[in-house]
């Protein structure tokens, strides 16, 4: 999926959550992600929702976007949440190991499915079986911590 395929109204929305996270203020399940660029080594900053399984924490978004592109070339990301800031590692995992780790995206981010039913992406009823149906088109990230937190 492109990034000319993304709704008109993701920018400015991830702007509005960029802004107020800067400030200080978390809500719902986001973080911000600064990946460095591929071309300027400037950082580029999404919200990504991270969650949980089996102990390590990840981060899913539509395969083919400039930051999951960014992310892979890097290998490695700042992840903040309010004014709270850690160099992490970010490591891509294969189609395969997506699959059960997509099925519990879901579960613990139902605030985030609709996103990905919107830009066709997962197919209704958008449960775990159709985000582990979907692995092929999403990226899937494991996060882990690089050191203590960044300034």
């Amino acid at each position: 999926m492109s990034a000319a395929a993304l709704p008109r109204w993701l920018k400015p929305v991830n702007r509005v959550i960029v802004l107020l996270q800067r400030i200080g203020i978390a809500f719902l399940s986001f973080h911000l992600l600064s990946v460095p660029g591929r071309r300027t080594g400037r950082l580029r900053t999404t919200p990504v929702s991270p969650f949980t399984v089996d102990g390590a924490r990840y981060i899913v978004s539509l395969g083919q976007t400039e930051w999951v592109k960014n992310a892979r070339a890097a290998g490695w990301g700042i992840l903040a949440r309010g004014r709270r800031r850690q160099r992490v590692r970010l490591l891509a995992l294969d189609v395969e190991e997506r699959r059960p780790i997509l099925r519990q995206f879901p579960v613990q981010i139902p605030a985030g499915v609709r996103f990905f039913v919107q830009v066709g992406a997962v197919r209704p009823p958008a449960d775990p079986d159709a985000f582990a149906e979907a692995a092929p088109a999403l990226a899937v990230f494991r996060v882990e911590p690089m050191d203590a937190e960044a300034g």
